[in-house]
């Protein structure tokens, strides 16, 4: 196939749609919770926006086809990505959270699972889903042998599981009442086996429960409990700090979506997928800082005889952004494309992912950053939309598996393998070394 950047007409419809619900509903919802006071409130201010996404297909959309959804091309999402992060993060990221917590579905396409997802395909209400991964103390590595795993278990009992521990940072996970999402997918290591010993494979024990409201419901209000909400300085209008504790929830077997050393290759490939949209995000970020800082050089002069746009200083700091920013969205695509049309096997796709999540963020960051400079002090003005966009773009280099901890390690795997082969996500596999 010929390279080409020029978007398909279905691709032009969703840029189209997307600038169009970025404007007319995100947009006013930020309007609107910006003068309230905390995290929380202002979450809940975002719930009518959310609403009209879920009556819109946003969160539909987020299902493949095979499942009963209507999700179309993975450059399509990155599309929408962009244009919702480019005008309002919060909300933004807890539509698409929503997508993360129904990825491992996605992945796995169980029949027997579908009458969990009746919530998300009706196009009706609120749900919110969540991927219930992270842990206090971080899940860096928790697959390393030896070490003490993830604290949240889930033990077999008759024809149940019983799931306690605690998580944390799980966008979505504490629903929009603190009672809990109305789906999540819970990590989990299984203790049923008490003979388990320090030799013995960490990924052969993880697995993922689905739990429903109607599960935590069942179980009294003691079993999911909101230890604590991190107040955050970006993203203020989202939920993605909680702390939270399951005790003795008792879930039927039905709901095992990943058994026993099932789980932890889905919770991989569900967080490349959200990789290749943290790149998204980041240019939606860098493209707004873009916009408003060079609207402000071409107005103000600072008490000089020409706008500052024709000082070469500020020039070249908006020039080097707007490159960065075209750089990454062209990595974004790649990336999103090759995830589902290669060429390459599984690992080179990854690893086009990878980079566009670590690459991105913190482009996104330095991008940021050099606008304030170009803009100056005027920037530190919280009338100014500059702070409100560095604090969203420095949690993307640390949300998602942190680009040090995480990100950058799995590049380090992906290179140390025999079979690496670096270039197969461009030409496909080459047919000599790598010299």
């Amino acid at each position: 196939m010929p390279v080409d950047f020029h978007l398909s007409q279905k691709e032009a419809d969703v840029h189209t749609g997307a600038a169009a619900f970025a404007q007319n509903v995100l947009k006013p919802t930020r309007a609107a919770y910006v003068g309230l006071q905390g995290n929380q409130e202002k979450f809940q201010a975002t719930r009518g926006a959310y609403g009209a996404a879920v009556t819109g297909g946003l969160i539909k959309g987020q299902l493949a086809p095979a499942i009963g959804g209507t999700g179309g091309s993975f450059i399509e999402t990155a599309i929408l990505v962009e244009e919702f992060y480019r005008v309002e993060p919060s909300t933004s990221l807890t539509i698409f959270s929503t997508g993360l917590g129904l990825t491992p579905l996605n992945l796995t396409q169980k029949p027997e699972h579908r009458e969990f997802l009746a919530p998300f395909l009706s196009s009706e209400g609120t749900p919110l889903a969540s991927l219930v991964f992270s842990e206090p103390g971080g899940v860096a590595n928790y697959l390393e042998k030896g070490a003490p795993g993830l604290n949240t278990t889930a033990k077999r009992d008759g024809d149940e599981w019983v799931i306690n521990g605690e998580k944390k940072w799980a966008t979505n996970s504490a629903g929009w009442d603190n009672r809990g999402a109305d789906l999540a997918c819970v990590v989990c290591r299984d203790i049923s086996d008490s003979s388990e010993n320090s030799d013995s494979n960490p990924e052969a024990k993880i697995m993922i429960i689905l739990v429903t409201r109607a599960d935590l419901e069942r179980n009294g209000d003691k079993s999911f409990q909101v230890l604590h909400q991190s107040a955050m300085p970006g993203h203020v209008a989202t939920a993605p700090g909680p702390h939270i504790k399951y005790s003795n929830v008792r879930v039927p077997a039905k709901n095992i979506l990943c058994h026993p050393g099932e789980a932890a290759a889905v919770v991989s490939r569900s967080f490349d997928t959200t990789a290749v949209l943290v790149g998204a995000m980041s240019v939606g970020l860098m493209r707004a800082a873009f916009d408003a800082a060079l609207a402000f050089a071409k107005r103000d002069n600072r008490r000089g005889k020409v706008p500052l746009l024709e000082r070469q200083a500020v020039a070249d700091l908006l020039s080097s952004v707007k490159m960065q920013t075209e750089a990454c969205r062209a990595l974004t695509w790649k990336a999103a494309h090759a995830m589902e049309h290669g060429p390459g096997d599984y690992s080179a796709r990854r690893e086009l992912a990878l980079a566009a999540k670590v690459y991105c963020s913190d482009a996104a960051v330095k991008a940021v950053t050099d606008v304030i400079n170009a803009v100056g002090i005027t920037a530190y003005d919280v009338e100014q939309p500059f702070a409100e966009l560095l604090n969203d773009a420095v949690a993307l280099p640390i949300f998602d598996g942190g680009n040090v901890g995480i990100r950058r390690r799995h590049l380090q795997q992906l290179m140390l393998s025999p079979d690496y082969d670096p270039w197969a996500a461009t030409y496909g596999p080459s047919t000599g070394g790598t010299e």
